[in-house]
C-alpha cells in the first residue's frame, strides 16, 4: 500500500451559498478534465454548503467540514455535530485548525474528543498541528508539536490511527503570504512520521497522509509536494480560486 495523495481546500468563512455552488461547480469540472492521477482532491466548506456540494460532485471533488462538536446532540446553540454532517454526504472533517485553537481556546484535550467523535461516525478527521512563529524562532516548535500529538492523537488504537489524516499548518505561515520553505516543511514532516513510528510502529508512520498547510499555492506547490515525507497540502486562499486549486492538485498528475 502507498500513502494516500491529498490537496483538501479549505473556504474558511467565505462565499454565500450561490458562490460556493458556483466556484464549486468550476472545480469539479476541472478536475474531471484535467486530473489524471490516484490523488483526492477535497473541499472543506461551511457547513450551509456540504449537502448541495455532496450532491453535486462528491464523486470526483470529495466534501469535508471544518469543524464539528464532541457530542453527539444536546442543548449546544449553534453547533453541528459528526453524525448530522454525515448525513449529508461529507466524507472528511478538519479537526483542530490553528484557528479553532487560537480564536475559540480549543484544547488538545478537547480536540482529542471531537476526533473520536468524528471516527465514530465514519469519517476522517484531517487533524491540525503546528508551531506558532514565536515557537519557531526560539527552537520549542519540536516540543509543542510532540505535545499537540500526545494529547490530541496518540492515546487513540493503531487501527483508528490509520484512518486519520494530519496536517502541520506552521501557523505563522497561514495567511501571512509567507511559507515554510521545503526543507523546513520536509524536517517537521519527518520528524511527525518518527514520532507516529515510535508510538505505533513504522508501518503505520509509513502509511500516515501528513499534508502540509501555510501559504501553499501554485508556484510552490511541486517543490513542497516532491518531499519525501509530504503528501499533499491544506489549501487556503488558493482554494477559492478554482484555477489556483486545480493546479496544486494537478502537481500529483505526474
Amino acid at each position: 500500500m502507498m500513502r494516500k495523495k491529498i490537496v483538501a481546500g479549505n473556504w474558511k468563512m467565505n462565499l454565500d451559498y450561490a458562490a460556493g455552488i458556483s466556484l464549486f461547480s468550476e472545480i469539479v469540472n476541472m478536475v474531471k478534465d484535467e486530473k489524471k492521477g490516484n490523488q483526492i482532491a477535497i473541499i472543506c466548506a461551511p457547513y450551509i454548503h456540504l449537502n448541495s456540494l455532496a450532491k453535486l460532485g462528491a464523486d470526483v471533488v470529495k466534501i469535508g467540514a471544518q469543524n464539528c462538536h464532541q457530542n453527539d446532540s444536546g442543548a449546544y446553540t449553534g453547533e453541528i455535530s459528526a453524525g448530522m454532517i454525515k448525513s449529508v454526504g461529507v466524507e472528511y472533517v478538519i479537526i483542530g485548525h490553528s484557528e479553532r485553537r487560537e480564536y475559540f481556546a480549543e484544547s488538545d484535550e478537547l480536540l482529542a474528543q471531537k476526533t473520536i467523535k468524528v471516527l465514530e461516525n465514519g469519517l476522517t478527521p484531517i487533524f491540525c498541528i503546528g508551531e506558532t512563529l514565536e515557537q519557531r524562532n526560539n527552537g520549542s516548535y519540536f516540543e509543542v508539536l510532540k505535545a499537540q500529538l500526545d494529547k490530541g492523537i496518540f492515546g487513540l488504537s493503531a487501527e483508528d490511527f490509520s484512518k486519520i489524516v494530519i496536517a502541520y499548518e506552521p501557523v505563522w505561515a497561514i495567511g501571512t503570504g509567507l511559507t515554510a520553505s521545503s526543507d523546513q516543511a520536509q524536517e517537521v514532516h519527518a520528524f511527525i512520521r518518527k514520532e507516529i513510528a515510535a508510538k505505533y510502529n513504522a508501518q503505520v508512520a509509513e502509511l500516515t497522509t501528513i499534508l502540509y498547510g501555510g501559504s501553499c499555492n501554485p508556484k510552490n506547490a511541486a517543490e513542497l509536494f516532491a518531499q519525501k515525507d509530504i503528501d499533499g497540502g491544506l489549501i487556503g486562499g488558493a482554494s477559492l480560486k478554482s484555477r489556483d486549486f486545480v493546479d496544486i492538485v494537478k502537481v500529483f498528475n505526474s
